[in-house]
């Protein structure tokens, strides 16, 4: 009987929707996909890969920063006498295919592009020993050379495609389960520093393709009646709500979540840019379970918004935030205090943005920078202008004021605990306050929610002022108006205190009404 089995690892941070589609159309296509989570222990992943003797093993490889790890994984794979066929997708390999190739030699294949019909037909070719190298959208070794045969085209109807398989252990908030799912693909605008709109458009056809409202509403009510699911996170780059049509779409899929009575009993998230914000539209989203917005602010200055090529202003983003505060919406943004444009002005510029940013003390600040990711047009100013560091996997770049890279490399490793990784105060905060909105909306009312909501924007506050004055301090010692030393050990205290700080008020809420959270999780019920 011929092999069907196929296996794909990759990771499962919120569920992986892109490994979840690709294995919904081989499970269609008569195949059997096994999903891996790629963190899992590699001698685990080995044993279960070895006794699965799948056709191919396929590899989500979606940032370039993991290379190196996939590289030793399918080097260790090859090692361990697993001799199924190696191809690879993702945004890096497919606008950098040949540099993949050359970089995994144990890799058979590049799948570039929207991957769903290759995979198949690359399936079918080796499942029935059909030559596979005429196929649309592979990349491959030829001898010392490196082929890259003619793009597929994209999927004109996402609503062909079955419900992703979500094989991984859904999250969950106090018994709820939370999802994924998507409502689009691909993304209009041309921001400089990312290469979503360039993944796209290395294939012929409409680069933002968007689902039918009711079938997403019905992939919604089908979770929610089998799954116990209640959170939704919309994975879209860009959240439909753009222009005259986007606001057609916004209304049909909110009439189609009433009828299916869900506009009361799910929450979700969405991420959308700031000039799309619009009070009316997203007050009805609001009252049909919207409760997060991720924005893509980036830069509290014009000179950054221009760099960026973000087609906003600092206008359009203080409206934004001031909308979705004044609709009492969970807040997230895309802010990025250093790009290869800055200078320290620009760098006072954006601390007073974020300063107002945050001063409703429902969100925590941070520090990040913008990254010249494969295939952007970012990446090619650098180049151009000599600015590109780093490698392929960790690229860096100078900035024209040399003091701020100085500034940069005496701030990051200041900072990278308090910032960076689940761990982190930063990540705690958020997570605290998007906990706080669903026991708010979706549990009944709870006695001490306002004090709670208190004590949380006090650890907000005093967690914000702290990293922030940090930076203002790194920032005057540069500028020569100050002399200050700044140890990262006394960083790292000071996040261990605001955590356990946090922590500690965060369970006596919970525990304080753990009756009523208990009478409504669906574990219990």
């Amino acid at each position: 009987m011929p092999n069907s089995n196929i296996v794909l690892i990759g990771f499962q941070d919120q569920g992986n929707l892109g490994l979840g589609y690709l294995g919904a159309v081989l499970q269609q296509a008569g195949f059997r996909p096994t999903i891996l989570e790629f963190r899992d222990e590699p001698e685990s992943l080995a044993a279960a890969i070895l006794n699965l003797n799948p056709l191919i093993l396929g590899f989500s490889l979606i940032f370039q920063y993991y290379l190196p790890q996939f590289a030793r994984l399918a080097a260790y794979f090859r090692d361990c006498g697993i001799s199924a066929y190696f191809t690879t997708g993702g945004h890096f390999p497919t606008l950098e295919p040949a540099y993949v190739l050359r970089t995994i030699p144990q890799m058979d294949s590049v799948v570039r592009g929207e991957g769903e019909e290759t995979l198949v037909e690359l399936a079918r070719c080796l499942r029935t020993e059909v030559d596979w190298r005429m196929l649309h959208g592979l990349a491959f070794r030829n001898g010392d050379d490196i082929v890259v045969n003619p793009s597929r085209p994209l999927i004109a109807d996402l609503d062909s495609l079955p419900h992703p398989l979500r094989s991984f252990k859904l999250p969950t908030v106090f018994g709820w389960s939370i999802a994924p799912i998507l409502a689009s693909r691909g993304c209009a605008r041309s921001c400089t520093f990312c290469s979503i709109h360039q993944f796209y458009r290395t294939s012929p056809g409409k680069a933002v393709r968007i689902r039918q409202p009711r079938r997403v509403a019905e992939e919604m009510l089908w979770l929610y009646s089998h799954e116990q699911v209640r959170i939704f996170l919309f994975q879209d780059d860009d959240f439909p709500v753009w222009g005259k049509f986007g606001r057609r779409w916004v209304d049909s899929f909110l009439a189609a979540l009433r009828e299916y009575g869900l506009h009361e009993n799910v929450l979700w998230k969405i991420s959308c840019r700031a000039d799309q914000v619009e009070s009316q539209l997203f007050q009805r989203m609001r009252e049909c379970g919207l409760y997060e917005v991720y924005l893509g602010i980036e830069s509290g200055t014009e000179q950054g918004l221009a760099a960026l090529g973000k087609q906003t202003t600092v206008a359009d983003n203080r409206e934004a935030v001031r909308i979705l505060r004044e609709l009492d919406l969970i807040l997230r943004c895309g802010f990025m205090m250093f790009d290869p444009s800055t200078t320290l002005a620009s760098l006072r510029e954006n601390l007073a943005f974020e300063r107002w940013l945050v001063d409703d003390d429902m969100v925590a600040a941070a520090i990040s920078r913008t990254m010249p990711y494969a295939g952007t047009s970012l990446k090619q100013q650098l180049v151009q202008e000599g600015r590109l560091l780093g490698s392929v996997e960790t690229p860096d770049y100078s900035y024209q004021d040399v003091r701020v890279s100085e500034l940069f490399n005496a701030l990051e490793p200041l900072v990278r605990i308090w910032v960076y990784g689940q761990e982190s105060i930063v990540n705690q905060v958020n997570w605290a306050w998007e906990e706080f909105g669903v026991l708010l909306r979706l549990f009944p009312p709870m006695p001490g929610s306002d004090d709670y909501r208190e004590r949380l924007k006090g650890v907000t506050r005093a967690a914000n002022d702290y990293l922030l004055n940090t930076f203002e301090q790194v920032m005057d010692t540069f500028e020569g108006s100050a002399s200050v030393s700044l140890q990262s050990e006394t960083i790292a205290a000071a996040s261990e205190s605001l955590t356990a700080t946090l922590l500690s008020c965060r369970n006596e809420f919970v525990m304080n009404n753990s009756q009523t959270i208990l009478s409504a999780c669906p574990l219990v019920a």
